[in-house]
């Protein structure tokens, strides 16, 4: 099913879509955010994917889309980093509809992260994964390179 998806950045017409699959995302980590938060991330996205001006660091975004259909989300972004002089690139948000799991469509989406940080001179892509995401650490462990590194926050 993944080899007929559409995968495509992010366009303002997409926006019912987008925020139906992010909501779809952020449910499976047991979490919501307000409107203001899905207002500024999808303009951030629109500039980010723009190249706009000032728009450098923002969050990119594409949508994979099947017979015309929203079915998956992944949103990256640009960083500077103390270890690299080129920018690295963080994925920061994937997500698939649930029917279409298992049908190449995650690793297509995180393929396409990966060309456009090629694209763009960025030798390194990472993301991170709840310990819990069983089924998406199975494709990462085929596609990525687990870290040893463990994750804080501030408390």
């Amino acid at each position: 099913m993944a080899a007929t998806a559409e995968i495509r950045p992010v366009t303002a017409g997409d926006e019912a879509e987008w925020r139906r699959l992010w909501t779809d995302y952020l449910a499976f980590y047991k979490t919501t955010k307000p409107e203001a938060v899905f207002s500024a991330t999808f303009a951030r996205i629109l500039a980010g994917n723009a190249n706009a001006a000032g728009a450098e660091y923002e969050p990119r975004g594409l949508i994979a889309a099947i017979d015309g259909r929203a079915v998956g989300i992944v949103n990256y972004l640009f960083q500077r980093t103390c270890w690299l002089v080129e920018l690295q690139c963080y994925l920061q948000d994937l997500y698939a509809d649930p029917a279409v799991r298992g049908t190449g469509l995650g690793r297509a989406l995180i393929e396409a992260v990966y060309a456009r940080a090629d694209a763009a001179g960025s030798p390194s892509v990472y993301w991170m994964t709840q310990d819990f995401n069983e089924t998406a650490r199975r494709l990462y462990d085929r596609i990525g390179t687990k870290t040893p590194f463990i994750k804080y926050t501030r408390g």
